[in-house]
């Protein structure tokens, strides 16, 4: 008789995805930028300082998603 392996599914905040994909979102045009590859996009971005902005801005949305996953975590395990 086959065994069935109970599989849990894991809830995310909703805070957690939406700051998490804007700061992925956010990243992808800065390592463009960083890389050389900006002006192909906006001329803008030609500037790799600006690439740097989009690098820090998404480390912060980054930093703040994972701010309300690990308040989650601590709720459900404490």
């Amino acid at each position: 008789m086959p065994t069935r392996i109970a599989m849990t599914t894991r809830r995310y905040p909703l805070s957690f995805l939406v700051l998490s994909t804007l700061g992925i979102l956010c990243a992808l045009p800065g390592l463009i930028s960083i890389a050389g590859f900006g002006a192909a996009i906006h001329p803008v971005l030609a500037d790799p300082m600006a690439g740097l902005a989009f690098i820090v801005s998404a480390v912060a949305l980054l930093g703040s998603g994972a701010f309300p996953l690990v308040i989650a975590n601590l709720k459900e395990n404490g």
